[in-house]
């Protein structure tokens, strides 16, 4: 695994404000961005040392692309494996690997792959049609929610089953029936409802020398299924950070990774931890270590993939970040005047119900 030196290449494959944030310290270490994304005028082109617009099925456009750089990452978990095998076919090394793609793109998988790790998460069933599902609602109960196995995210491609449901559709079935033409019938995952008490999240990083630097754990909100906030440090006990921080280690560890991962977790009443999901990339709730820490999650990714030494996580300061979504983005220029915030926008042009068009951090004091 070789490491990169400055004014080498580091491939990135999608291109949305990640990738952007990406970009920016690949150039802040000396090093270039060349990003890889099937959409015109995408935020992190405008940042890039380089740009190819292609499809990720163009197995060409992929090849030119793996001569072009010195190591390749992604900035987004769904990025096709048949994508990431192409490149690797073509002599470019991918950080992190696919093994970590397989188990985040497939909620079933991944739920499977956390828990042979011992460690905990919400009860599920897989569903592949109206009997699996009945069947699961039957073993698991009510409130339950059903989440396709892969793709959804930011709410969607999910729905929740409740008595209410039942009552609405007037019967069981019918709410069943109902719930499964919401995920397109596609092959899914039931889960448990988890009564938790606050979520939260962290963002690690592992070297490629097997080093694995945590940041503090980080407490989120989320509206409509977006997160909302972050905050910095996240209000849960000693015990429950250790736990936090231990089971991110073992999925590290396991996944044998090099970059930043983001795994989110319900902390619940009693101070139990559990898995939620995990993202193989930098991660929105950790957009505050930009403001809040010497090292952001973003140069923490790129030192991990370049091969480089990773840096100091610690936080110099107490933060909240803020999602500005949709009309949101409206209010940048008295987010701009705020004492203590720090303004992020990621270029896009159109601002649309559940799009993030940029975020604002809020140094609250110091750590």
């Amino acid at each position: 695994m070789r490491s990169l030196t400055p004014n080498d290449t580091i491939g990135v494959l999608g291109g949305g404000q990640l990738g952007r944030m990406l970009a920016m310290s690949a150039t802040q270490l000396g090093l270039k961005a060349h990003i890889y994304c099937p959409d015109d005028d995408c935020p992190a082109s405008q940042a890039a040392a380089a740009f190819t617009k292609a499809a990720y099925t163009d197995e060409k456009a992929l090849q030119a692309f793996a001569a072009a750089v010195d190591v390749v990452t992604y900035e987004f978990e769904n990025v096709p494996v048949e994508a990431v095998a192409v490149l690797q076919d073509s002599g470019a090394e991918v950080r992190p690997g696919a093994v970590a793609l397989e188990k985040a793109q497939d909620r079933l998988v991944e739920k499977e792959f956390v828990r042979a790790l011992g460690v905990a998460t919400a009860d599920f069933h897989a569903v592949d049609g109206l009997d699996d599902l009945e069947a699961g609602l039957a073993r698991i109960g009510r409130p339950a929610i059903l989440k396709t196995r892969r793709l959804g995210y930011d709410g969607k491609g999910q729905t929740r089953l409740t008595d209410k449901d039942i009552d609405l559709h007037a019967s069981f079935e019918k709410a069943v029936a109902f719930a499964w033409d919401e995920v397109g019938a596609a092959p899914s995952i039931l889960e448990g409802f988890v009564p938790f008490e606050r979520e939260v999240s962290i963002i690690g990083a592992r070297g490629h020398d097997g080093e694995i630097k945590l940041y503090d754990p980080i407490e989120n909100v989320h509206a409509g299924g977006i997160l909302k906030t972050s905050t910095a440090p996240a209000a849960i006990t000693p015990e429950a950070s250790d736990r936090i921080k231990d089971a991110a280690v073992k999925i590290l560890t396991a996944l044998d990774y090099v970059g930043v991962i983001g795994v989110e977790f319900f902390v619940l009443t009693d101070g139990d931890i559990i898995v939620n999901e995990m993202a193989p990339r930098v991660h929105n709730s950790g957009h505050l270590t930009a403001d809040a820490c010497a090292v952001s999650q973003f140069e923490q990714h790129i030192r991990a993939v370049a091969g480089w030494p990773l840096g100091d996580p610690a936080r110099h300061s107490d933060a909240q970040m803020e999602n500005l979504i949709g009309e949101d983005v409206d209010r940048w220029r008295d987010a701009a005047a705020a004492p203590g915030a720090c303004l992020h926008l990621y270029g896009k042009r159109e601002a649309r119900a559940g799009r993030k068009m940029g975020h604002v951090t809020k140094l609250t004091g110091p750590a």
